[in-house]
């Protein structure tokens, strides 16, 4: 079964008869297949292009019209960070067979050679972490990705790239963030700084958690500042880098652990929340914005699927169909990519006037996020349970299921 064949199969799951155990396993094992295939599609370009020190010569710059010139400064810094941050897990995995091992190793080689080449002094392509305030979003997600595969990316890095990223991380603390989910962009970069051992500041941690604590609006959503924003801003970043904070400074200085059963409670009830938002087509609420970051969407629902985490109504591989049916939706329409493979602005194909001024092509690699289950091995339950209708397919089919309740 070809890709695009996999995901529409994934789309259109409560139609297909029931399958043996067999052949249950054969298409759980297809979806891991399908997605490792999508992922590296489209992943390659921005590693292969970076590590071979390519990237700013041969990457596209589609922004909105008049902003290229301004985002050609700091894109090239956001296609890594949040690329690696998606990839990671994956980068991370164990359990995997011969054929998709040596996929992962030939990959995480290629990030390594890519991140080594972002802070190389006379590489062609030098990333600048200060060209502009931009810079603190992807030095976040550069940091996140680099604890979501410490052993295969920060601890296989020489010493000079780990000291150069530190350096490069430590320098964005030049740009304040504003009062909204950008406070947790310092404070992921500073959680990551400790827990490599360099010099962090916890100030930032502690205005994160505070802050959100009472933005905290109810039933499993903060607000994005003081106020409720409908978007998709919990996934992106808030929820996800909350959990990463709180793991990250654990083992260096626990005095944030006390608002860890309160986090997860809230976290949980929000991935409930993300899987009834997909539809039996694998579509979604096209509202608010950054809505051109595609499946990144669901950046928290993957990210508790990958934490074991998810609530006791959702089972794994009911997520696994869930997020299938999403990539399906939004990666492999017409458009979607160009033809050297580089993403394209929109949500379900080339949709440009759906990017806002901050968007650009690097932007668009937050699609990444959707995969973050990958890092779990094939015998885990994500991947090796039997089919799981979604709630919204089950419903719309008409069959009974439990009613969905705040907390």
């Amino acid at each position: 079964m070809n890709r695009r064949h996999f995901f529409q199969s994934a789309v259109l799951s409560a139609s297909l008869p029931a399958l043996s155990n067999a052949e249950a396993a054969s298409a759980s094992m297809e979806a891991r297949s399908a997605w490792v295939d999508m992922l590296v599609k489209v992943s390659t370009p921005v590693i292969a292009n970076l590590a071979a020190q390519q990237l700013k010569q041969k990457m596209p710059v589609e922004a909105q019209q008049g902003q290229e010139a301004k985002r050609a400064a700091v894109t090239h810094l956001e296609a890594l960070g949040r690329t690696l941050a998606g990839l990671a897990p994956w980068l991370a995995a164990s359990g995997l067979d011969a054929a998709e091992e040596s996929r992962r190793g030939q990959m995480a080689a290629q990030a390594r050679k890519a991140l080594a080449s972002a802070v190389e002094p006379t590489s062609a392509d030098k990333l600048d972490f200060t060209a502009a305030a931009q810079n603190l979003v992807d030095a976040s997600f550069l940091a996140l990705g680099l604890s979501r595969a410490q052993k295969k990316l920060w601890d296989a890095l020489d010493a000079t790239t780990r000291e150069r990223l530190i350096t490069a991380l430590q320098s964005t603390r030049q740009f304040k963030p504003g009062q909204n989910n950008w406070l947790l962009f310092s404070a992921t970069i500073e959680a990551f700084l400790g827990s490599v051992g360099a010099a962090w500041l916890p100030e930032p941690i502690e205005t994160a958690i505070a802050a959100h604590e009472a933005w905290y609006q109810g039933d499993g959503m903060y607000g994005d500042g003081p106020e409720f924003h409908w978007d998709y801003y919990n996934s992106f970043v808030i929820q996800p880098m909350l959990l990463a904070v709180l793991d990250l400074m654990k083992p260096v200085d626990a005095r944030w652990e006390k608002h860890r059963a309160t986090i997860v409670k809230r976290a949980q009830r929000f991935a409930a929340i993300q899987e009834r938002l997909i539809a039996p087509d694998g579509s979604y609420p096209p509202i608010g914005r950054s809505i051109t970051y595609r499946c990144g969407a669901f950046h928290h629902l993957a990210d508790m699927a990958l934490r074991h985490q998810l609530p006791a109504t959702v089972a794994p591989a009911q997520v696994r169909g869930a997020l299938s049916a999403v990539i399906q939706r939004t990666l492999t329409p017409a458009g979607t990519f160009d033809d050297q493979n580089w993403l394209r602005i929109g949500l379900a194909g080339h949709q440009p006037s759906l990017g806002e001024g901050y968007i650009s092509t690097g932007s668009l690699y937050l699609c990444t996020f959707a995969f973050l289950p990958l890092g779990l091995p094939p015998s885990d339950a994500f991947w090796s349970g039997a089919a799981i209708d979604r709630s919204s397919v089950h419903i719309w089919s008409g069959h009974d299921l439990h009613a969905d309740h705040a907390i």
